[in-house]
C-alpha cells in the first residue's frame, strides 16, 4: 500500500469514526477494520490526566469532570494526530519501528516548530542519560564478575 492509500484508509476510518460517534454515545467503537475499541483503548487514562492537571492548579482548587474529559479527549487526539504522521514517516522508510526523530520531523511537517527543539534537547538528554545508565549497569556487572572471579581464586 503506498502512503497516498495509507492516508486515505485513515481518512476513511476517522470519516467512519466520526459517523459512530455521531450515531448515539457507545462507550465501545469500531477503528474501521472491525475491531472493537473501548473507550478506555481510545483515550489516555483519566487519572494521568488529573495528576499533570493538578500540577498548576491552587491546593484548595478543583478541576471540573466535563474540563477533565476535555483534556483527556484533546490529549488523546493530539498525540494520534502527532503518532500517525510519524508512523506514515517509518513506513515510507520501510521501517517497523517509530523513533524519536520520527517524531520531531512529524512536529515540524504539523507546524509545531516551537515545540522541535525543546524536543530535540530533551531526547538528546534522555539518549545520553540512557547511555550512560547502560555504561553504568555494564560497568557494575563487570566489576561484580572480576570480584566473583577473584574470591573463586582464594
Amino acid at each position: 500500500m503506498s502512503n497516498s492509500e495509507d492516508s486515505q484508509q485513515y481518512l476513511n476510518d476517522m470519516m467512519v469514526k466520526e459517523e459512530d460517534e455521531a450515531s448515539g454515545d457507545e462507550s465501545d467503537r469500531h477503528d474501521g477494520h472491525g475491531i472493537m475499541l473501548r473507550e478506555q483503548d481510545r483515550f489516555l487514562p483519566i487519572c494521568n490526566i488529573i495528576k499533570i492537571m493538578k500540577v498548576p492548579v491552587p491546593q484548595n482548587g478543583k478541576i471540573a469532570k466535563d474540563a477533565r474529559e476535555c483534556i483527556q479527549e484533546c490529549v488523546s487526539e493530539f498525540i494520534s494526530f502527532i503518532s500517525s504522521e510519524a508512523i506514515e514517516r517509518s513506513v515510507a522508510e520501510n521501517r517497523k519501528t517509530v523513533n524519536g526523530d520520527d517524531l520531531l520531523v512529524a512536529f515540524s511537517n504539523l507546524g509545531f516548530d516551537n515545540y522541535v527543539e525543546p524536543l530535540s534537547i530533551y531526547l538528546q538528554k534522555y539518549r545520553e542519560s540512557n547511555k550512560s545508565d547502560r555504561n553504568l549497569f555494564l560497568d557494575s556487572s563487570y566489576m561484580q564478575s572480576e570480584d566473583a572471579s577473584e574470591s573463586g581464586k582464594q
